[in-house]
């Protein structure tokens, strides 16, 4: 038993590890974008991210019109952080403030200035079991 207990902390040592701090980076981002501060918003970006979008305007104005509920989140909740393919992702679950359920995986990759974001994708609504 002891081994497998052993086993398994090892198995998830390292990305438990790395919960903590990747969560922390979204959530500062998250805060960034209520507040209209896109300059601060871009810092959590990966340098890919930047490269695309140029500017802290630029990109504030893609996350307003193509991610509201990220520019405007009502309720935050950080679902499991998981590996695939070798890259990390943190899953988001946001309520809107019109109550409407988003399911979020965000690209995590770790610079030299820490943990940043290199993308996120919206997942299909999760199901509502009506």
């Amino acid at each position: 038993m002891r081994a497998v207990l052993l086993a398994l902390m090892l198995l998830t040592g390292p990305a438990a590890a790395q919960e903590a701090p990747i969560q922390n980076v979204i959530r500062q981002q998250l805060d960034a974008f209520t507040a209209d501060d896109f300059a601060r918003a871009f810092t959590f970006a990966s340098p890919t991210i930047k490269g695309i979008f140029g500017t802290p305007d630029n990109f504030g104005a893609m996350v307003q019109q193509g991610y509201p509920m990220v520019h405007r989140p009502g309720t935050v909740r950080m679902l499991e952080l998981r590996e695939m393919a070798g890259r990390l992702y943190q899953r988001v679950m946001i309520t809107d403030a019109a109550g409407r359920t988003h399911l979020l995986d965000y690209e995590m990759i770790e610079t030299p200035e820490g943990w940043q974001i290199n993308g996120v994708s919206l997942l299909p609504a999760p199901e509502t079991g009506v």
